[in-house]
């Protein structure tokens, strides 16, 4: 229906137009005195109105008819060149034949009309004029409407491809933080069982996260940095003393988006890289910057047997950033720090 009425808006638009175009020299006559009208004597405005309105009323009626018989507003049929020119046909019989009726109404109802002979010698040139057009807007009107579709179409099938690429980033997301927190709980079982309670709830608060934003492609920093501290209870209570936690976040950047789990991405790859040990304790900075960004930053203290990893975690991280906001993290190293800023995206 809203294909229709647009289709009908265009139609009545270009029909109002071309009424006019086609009658525009004898609009033109109705300004210039009596004694310069050598084209069109003695018109007067009731005769140019008339002649006007029917233009306008044969033209549309040519619409109508078009779309009827030539089918040009389903986009399932076939345009071809035989069909174009059959609706051209088809067009400029039926304006003359209308325009016949127009001047029997003329002569025998008295309807306003313009009686000059100069006149009825431009009828074959106005209808072929309004074949042309008639013809011309239904086929642009169905090339338009079938490149909408087809833009459509693409769109869709570019937000499911990218749908797709997500779900397939999020299932490469590394399951180490897992293990090693079952690791940990299982040795704080066998010696403090007040602790394993807290890290028990602590480890639920992480799970509870992951499963909540299973269907979800990004979250707000706040939500983030609440689910970020409860793995950050897990690490420490593994590590103790020899990690620590800068932290400062600007609350005005708590309610930008980011991918979720993004932070844990790159805590994790920080703890899973660098020797963290009572010989050398290590520091991982979380702030945000003046530009938007939250930038997660680290000393450099590789471990001595490097662990092998496909760099997934960093990949992946820049590829979601990609899918679901067009930009991209920034990677730094410098002064024997890592960073990697995210940029908050306000929405």
């Amino acid at each position: 229906m809203k294909r229709l009425n647009r289709y009908s808006y265009i139609a009545i638009i270009v029909s109002v137009v071309v009424a006019i175009l086609i009658h525009f020299p004898e609009i033109i006559a109705l300004f210039l005195s009596s004694e310069i009208q050598t084209f069109f004597p003695d018109i007067t405005v009731g005769d140019v109105v008339s002649e006007v309105v029917y233009t306008f009323l044969s033209l549309s009626l040519i619409f109508a008819l078009n779309i009827i018989i030539f089918k040009f507003n389903l986009l399932m049929a076939s345009v071809t060149w035989r069909r174009i020119m059959l609706s051209f046909i088809f067009s400029f019989f039926l304006s003359s034949i209308l325009s016949k009726c127009f001047i029997l109404l003329h002569e025998h109802l008295d309807i306003p009309a313009i009686d000059s002979a100069r006149h009825y010698i431009l009828h074959p040139l106005r209808d072929f004029i309004i074949a042309c057009v008639a013809t011309g807007t239904c086929y642009m009107l169905y090339l338009l409407r079938r490149q909408q579709a087809i833009t459509m179409e693409v769109q869709q099938l570019r937000l499911e491809n990218i749908r797709n690429q997500y779900e397939a980033l999020k299932h490469q997301l590394n399951p180490h933080m897992f293990f090693n927190s079952l690791n940990t709980l299982q040795a704080l079982v066998r010696e403090d069982s007040q602790r394993a309670q807290s890290y028990i709830q602590e480890l639920s608060k992480v799970l509870r996260y992951t499963l909540e934003v299973g269907d979800l492609h990004n979250t707000n920093l706040r939500s983030e940095m609440e689910f970020t501290q409860a793995y950050i209870y897990l690490l420490k209570v593994r590590y103790e003393e020899n990690l620590a936690f800068d932290i400062d976040i600007d609350d005005k950047f708590l309610e930008c988006r980011l991918p979720n789990i993004s932070v844990q991405v790159l805590v994790e790859n920080a703890v899973k890289h660098n020797e963290i040990s009572s010989r050398r304790n290590f520091t991982i900075s979380i702030r945000t910057d003046d530009n938007g960004n939250l930038c997660v930053s680290n000393p450099i203290q590789l471990k001595r047997f490097p662990v092998i990893s496909g760099g997934i975690g960093l990949s992946n991280l820049s590829k979601r950033y990609e899918l679901l906001f067009h930009r991209d993290i920034t990677i730094m190293r410098k002064d024997n720090i890592f960073t990697v800023k995210l940029p908050l995206v306000k929405l």
